[in-house]
Order: C-alpha cells, then structure tokens, then sequence
C-alpha cells in the first residue's frame, strides 16, 4: 500500500523552507498532496491560482507530488481523499507549540489521521513568508529565500 501525506498550508508564498520540508517528507512518503489552504484570518499576499502556480513550478519534476487548493477542515479534506498523515515544518519552538496544538486538535476530530511534524534545517529556520511577503512589498531581492528557477509574480 502507497503512503500518502498531506504537508497543508497558506505557502504566500512557497519558500526554500517549504521545499526543504516537502522533499523530507518524501523520504517518508510515497506520495505527498501540498494542499494550498484559505486561511480565514489571513489576507493573502497572493491569490490562489498564483500560490498554486508558484508550489506547480517549485514541485516540477519531483515524482509524486501533486498540488491542489482546498477550503474547509484539513481532516476532513484528508479523510474525503484516504489520507492517513499530515507533515507540517517547524523552524522554532514557537512553531512547534502552535503545530503541536492544531495536532492536538486534529488528534481529537480526527483520531485516524496522525501529524509528523518535520524541523527545517538549519540553513532555512530563518526563513518565513511573512518575510518574504516584506521583502518583496520593499522590491528587494528575495532569491535566497525561495525557490531556485521560481519566479514569483509582480505586485504594486
């Protein structure tokens, strides 16, 4: 039987950490779904069809990786799609007890789905979104926290 994992997130945008997260899961899984998620306290940065286009060029060629969007509870999206693991990437103890009680709470809705929660290596612990996100709002060069070869698109 194929393992298969969910790595959820809002990815505004994709970074260099999220990949780094994403291929370590990979040495776990045999198939991971990235699942672009509406966040309803977040305004994003980039809309939908951008984030996704952005994880589509990051993740081309990496066999058995897929990209969608999804709205709603990740256990529930994980259930309606047979999948029994969700990754999320830590950089910080700070990540971690926010991580471990969004697993906490998907433990108790959902008891069949369990959570791996994968530390980012060091050399990406210093990257986030919101930083990029800053980065790009101040027209500076973000290509050390991102993907190589992935352009991420203009804004004003």
């Amino acid at each position: 039987m194929r393992k298969k994992a969910m790595f959820p997130g809002s990815f505004d945008p994709f970074t260099a950490g999220h990949l780094n997260i994403l291929n370590r899961a990979l040495t776990m899984f045999d198939e991971v779904v990235v699942a672009v998620g509406v966040n309803q306290d977040k305004r994003g940065f980039f809309d939908m069809d951008q984030r996704t286009a952005i994880i589509t060029e990051a993740v081309k060629g990496l066999p058995g990786v897929s990209v969608m969007c999804y709205d709603g509870l990740t256990v529930e999206v994980c259930r309606q799609m047979g999948i029994r693991h969700i990754v999320r990437g830590v950089r910080n103890m700070l990540d971690f007890e926010n991580e471990r009680a969004i697993a906490d709470a998907n433990r108790r809705m959902a008891p069949e789905i369990e959570t791996i929660i994968i530390p980012t290596a060091q050399e990406f612990a210093h990257i986030s979104s919101s930083a990029v996100r800053d980065i790009i709002k101040h027209k500076g060069d973000t290509s050390m926290f991102t993907v190589p070869g992935v352009k991420l698109p203009e804004v004003e």
